[in-house]
């Protein structure tokens, strides 16, 4: 959630309106929507949480129902929801919110740690799951059915952990699996055949070739990470000032020696234990430091098997980051050319810009032989020109994962937003880390297909 959107107040909304609120304009700040309706995504928020009001009035519930994907999908964060809606609310989310990363594996390996997170979480936590689940299946198996087949599969593994959640929506849950499976002459016993499927379309607008990978790897999460000051437990006053002076939002909390929990500095005496998901080891990737950030505020580095550094979102300033992303965007665009060339033969792609779009490369070209450069008039196109050109293919435009072309000319300006802030030393973590995290979750992606 963006710094500088006002919560509403405590006074005039109750817990769940203000989570309504705060949950409907975190998706809506980033355009979000249904996969296959494209309506506001806080349909799909407001069906979950009818469901679960169906059968209870806990406003815990219902606020964390409607915040169940905002740490997934949005720039907050739990540490924003625990500060706006109290610690039950944002572990309610946190108990819902998957914890796999895409560099933990394939799809059904990624599924198995995000089934057994789930299988720890609460009784709640465990109702807004089967909530959601319910009203995802129905959304799923009526839009694709050869998907479903998959996503039946993953709920009924789901469903083995989720029997201690509210008995009227698992019994709900079972009934909406069966009736699917049975639409869909999918007896229930064969869905386990599925078990273990893998994605089987490979993207061919960022592939890694050996040079790709050899720079995706040269920069690793412990060129970044500052060193986390740590003190023994049980802690003192003295763990603010300890957090000031290393100039740090939290310190590391030790027990028997080592390292086993953190405080940060809006509450410096309160214990937090380590989520999975934001610890990272040092040779990690920029990518899933990335990834980290998107969830939560702090990344946390394990060196020499404990946690002993820390990364922030202001990290992502770092002349190393700035680098390797500038890197990134700069092969992404040039593998651009080939494909265009490949897609639209003989120049046949000139016919996709508009007229003022083609002069201006054209004046470019003209400018460019005159000095003896040797380029094409593909060359001189913008970035975003060239992506526009490319999702006029439906193959590409699904590749990139794009809903629709409005969306992609959007995303691909704020592309080439990025790499400008970049290349001038602009901030690039206030106004382009949505950015950021999509170029961070397509390289995980697709490394590991």
């Amino acid at each position: 959630m963006n710094q500088n959107s006002q919560t509403p107040s405590r006074q005039k909304y109750s817990l769940a309106e203000r989570a309504k609120i705060y949950a409907i304009e975190a998706h809506s700040r980033i355009n979000h929507r249904r996969k296959y309706s494209l309506e506001p995504y806080d349909v799909h928020l407001k069906d979950v949480v009818d469901i679960v009001t169906s059968i209870t009035e806990d406003e815990e519930i219902i606020a964390a129902a409607w915040l169940h994907d905002v740490v997934e999908d949005t720039p907050a964060t739990f540490l924003n929801l625990e500060q706006e809606f109290g610690s039950s609310v944002a572990q309610l989310v946190s108990e819902v919110t998957d914890v796999s990363m895409p560099a933990n594996g394939n799809r059904a390996t990624r599924k198995a740690l995000d089934r057994a997170h789930l299988a720890n979480a609460s009784w709640r936590g465990k109702t807004i799951k089967l909530a959601d689940l319910i009203d995802n299946c129905r959304d799923i198996c009526s839009h694709d059915p050869e998907f479903a087949k998959v996503y039946l599969t993953e709920m009924s593994g789901l469903l083995e952990v989720l029997s201690d959640g509210h008995p009227v929506l698992f019994s709900q849950a079972m009934e909406l699996m069966h009736k699917s499976a049975e639409a869909l002459s999918l007896p229930l016993e064969v869905i386990t055949a599925f078990q273990g499927i893998n994605r089987t379309y490979k993207s061919e607008f960022f592939t890694h070739d050996r040079t790709t990978d050899m720079f995706l790897k040269t920069f690793m999460a412990r060129d970044i990470a500052r060193i986390l000051p740590s003190m023994d437990f049980p802690l003192s006053d003295t763990a603010i000032i300890l957090m000031e002076k290393q100039k740090v939002p939290a310190i590391g909390i030790r027990h028997d020696g080592v390292v086993r929990a953190y405080a940060i500095q809006d509450d410096p005496l309160r214990e937090r234990t380590f989520r999975s998901d934001q610890l990272v080891d040092e040779d990690a990737s920029f990518s899933e430091v990335i990834l980290a950030l998107t969830r939560h505020k702090i990344c946390f580095v394990r060196m020499f098997g404990t946690v002993n550094g820390i990364i922030t979102r202001d990290d992502i300033q770092h002349p190393f980051v700035r680098m390797w992303l500038f890197g990134i965007i700069t092969m992404l665009e040039m593998q651009t050319a080939p494909l265009i060339e490949r897609l639209w033969s003989e120049g046949a792609w000139t016919e996709l810009l508009s007229k003022s779009r083609l002069e201006k490369a054209e004046t470019l070209l003209e400018e460019r032989l005159r000095r003896n450069q040797q380029t094409t008039l593909l060359g001189c196109l913008q970035f975003s020109d060239k992506i526009q050109i490319l999702i006029q293919d439906e193959a590409i435009l699904k590749d990139l994962g794009f809903q629709s072309k409005r969306i992609a000319k959007r995303l691909s300006k704020d592309l080439e937003s990025l790499r400008n802030n970049l290349a001038h030393a602009q901030d690039i973590v206030t106004h382009d880390f949505d950015q950021i995290a999509r170029l961070a979750i397509r390289i995980e992606s697709d490394r590991h297909f």
